[in-house]
């Protein structure tokens, strides 16, 4: 588990068996993910043996890939939502307004799976570059959000309240999707991802501008030098 130490996040190992640990449960209120059997411990003077160094759980690369993990998992969240959707269009192919609100939900689920993948192609050239898997991560994990709370939606209007009240498992996945994605920290991290943005700008380096030859109405041209010459002929 993790605990605050020295003002900075920590990891710790905790014997779960010894006595000064309680396990509760029944506070799970919501319909959402209750398959999980999430509960409380309690701990009570008890014992712990610390991971890593205070700060350094939360600052390693692998924290940040993790959270990648976690967008993938909102995604086929949204696949699933999706599935009755499929079916609809599959039994009324002439239905135009499901067909076009299939089509959305298809280009926005498409999208998240090349986030997704080239996610992947960035943590595999430099799986230990925090800086890269910090801002990765906050670039993917919004976006699937955003794509996961848009199926919702897009699928609810489409189809209207029969699946969800109707269709056990339709609105089973609906509610674990929504309590799931609560994991973001939605605007709290667009503020953090925009500071890694103003980073990012700022250590990126600007080509050099270079000056052509003059045109024929006798004004120069300025062009980026990084452009291949073959371009320019």
């Amino acid at each position: 588990m993790t605990a605050e130490h020295r003002s900075q996040r920590q990891l710790f190992a905790i014997d779960l068996r010894q006595p000064g640990v309680r396990a509760e449960r029944g506070g799970w209120a919501a319909a959402g993910m209750r398959a999980t059997e999430t509960g409380t411990a309690r701990f009570d003077r008890a014992t712990a043996r610390p991971i890593g160094e205070p700060g350094q759980y939360l600052t390693r690369p692998g924290f940040w890939h993790g959270g990648i993990g976690v967008a993938a998992c909102w995604l086929g969240g949204a696949r699933k939502v999706a599935g009755v959707l499929h079916q609809r269009a599959a039994d009324r192919p002439d239905d135009e307004l499901t067909l076009m609100h299939l089509g959305a939900v298809d280009a926005m689920l498409a999208g998240g799976r090349s986030m997704l993948e080239q996610a992947a192609i960035t943590v595999d050239a430099a799986p230990k570059d925090a800086v890269a898997a910090r801002l990765t991560a906050h670039q993917v994990r919004w976006g699937v959000e955003q794509i996961a709370t848009a199926v919702v939606d897009r699928v609810n209007r489409a189809l209207g309240p029969g699946p969800l009240v109707h269709d056990r498992e339709h609105s089973r996945a609906v509610a674990d999707l929504t309590v799931y994605i609560r994991q973001s920290h939605a605007d709290r991290d667009l503020v953090e991802l925009g500071r890694l943005a103003v980073e990012r700008h700022a250590s990126d380096e600007q080509p050099p501008l270079a000056v052509m030859p003059g045109n024929s109405d006798g004004n120069s041209t300025v062009i980026p030098s990084a452009i291949p010459t073959e371009i320019l002929r």
